[in-house]
């Protein structure tokens, strides 16, 4: 028996892995619940904190689909998180959290709310290893309503985020 059958069956094999496109598994990112940073002189009512933990779960169900995570879950600190009033702002928490959780990455989210006219959707994707931000995206939203918030998160996702991170 000759080797040139085995390179064959290498090289093809190499090829045909090529051709589906195989790719490094996507980072596991915790991706905490959207906070609100009310800007307007009016506190947040029930439906609008009804739409933050919506589009939360939208945001992370599409990140998995879209295979630009593996979504972590942060069930396991939520009373820590549930702690800390703004994410964002310490970036050292949500980098602890995710760190402590296995993943790579640590994804927040905050809607700042200037008035019912304006408002804007802000996440921010940080690699554990370093806390630098990696990537910071915006989407703006007019109107404070179920429509406006259903169409940020898919918009966020397919146009500022879909290059992954």
């Amino acid at each position: 028996m000759t080797r040139r059958p085995l390179y064959v069956l290498i090289a093809a094999a190499g090829l045909a892995l090529a051709a589906t496109g195989a790719r490094a598994a996507p980072a596991k990112a915790a991706v905490f619940d959207v906070q609100f940073a009310n800007r307007s002189p009016v506190a947040p009512d029930a439906a609008e904190m009804g739409r933050l933990k919506r589009i939360g779960t939208v945001f992370r169900d599409l990140l998995q689909k879209k295979g630009l995570f593996t979504v972590v879950s942060a069930e396991p600190d939520q009373e820590e998180v549930a702690r800390r009033a703004d994410l964002r702002r310490r970036n050292s928490c949500a980098v602890t959290v995710a760190k402590r959780l296995g993943a790579d990455t640590a994804i927040t989210g905050e809607v700042q709310k200037v008035s019912n006219l304006i408002l804007d959707l802000d996440v921010y994707v940080k690699p554990v290893a370093d806390d630098a931000p990696k990537q910071a995206c915006s989407v703006d939203l007019r109107g404070n309503t179920d429509e406006s918030f259903d169409r940020a998160v898919p918009h966020m996702v397919e146009n500022n985020m879909s290059d992954g991170p």
